[in-house]
């Protein structure tokens, strides 16, 4: 593979200072970086920016712009709100309970910790309307070894009939025991 990681993810803010004080405050990443200009980098284009970047761990860079000439960002109002999400991983249950209370001290709605049967996860949604995702995993290396078994079956079946393949139905209904 030529990829090594992902370089940093960019998302848009409506306010780069409210940003960097929400995920530091809430998820503990600290601002490791800013670039403000007049001009697009790329285009030459004309239009101001602040560009934030935040240590999401372990090498993982999260990015925001924040483009004050633009209007308002929206939604793709053909997409649920549920779909397009950031998820981060924690170590275990426990940290998803930390941040939990700590979400919830600070006034923000939080869903969950949801049973996913291979994670559990938290939701909540940031200042600038983007849904984030904390997610712990509590499955065995052999359960994911069986899901990506399945994996190229399922989205074969998928791409032709567009309706839930039962591939991995096991993993819901309970039926699967690691032996």
């Amino acid at each position: 593979m030529l990829v090594e990681k992902i370089h940093h993810v960019a998302y848009r803010c409506r306010d780069a200072k409210e940003t960097v004080e929400f995920y530091r405050d809430i998820l503990d990443m600290e601002l490791v970086g800013a670039i403000a200009e007049d001009k697009v980098p790329s285009t030459k284009a004309p239009d101001p920016y602040m560009h934030i970047f935040l240590d999401a761990g372990a090498g993982n860079i999260l990015a925001f712009f924040e483009l004050p000439n633009s209007p308002p960002q929206g939604r793709d109002p053909n997409t649920p709100e549920w779909v397009q999400h950031i998820a981060f991983q924690v170590g275990d249950v426990a940290a998803l309970e930390t941040v939990k209370a700590k979400a919830e001290a600070a006034g923000v709605d939080v869903v969950g910790p949801t049973d996913h049967d291979i994670f559990k996860s938290i939701y909540f949604f940031d200042p600038s309307g983007h849904r984030l995702e904390l997610a712990a995993w509590t499955t065995t290396p052999e359960t994911l070894a069986r899901l990506k078994a399945v994996a190229p079956a399922m989205i074969e079946e998928w791409a032709v009939t567009k309706k839930p393949p039962r591939h991995a139905a096991w993993l819901h209904e309970k039926e699967f025991s690691a032996s």
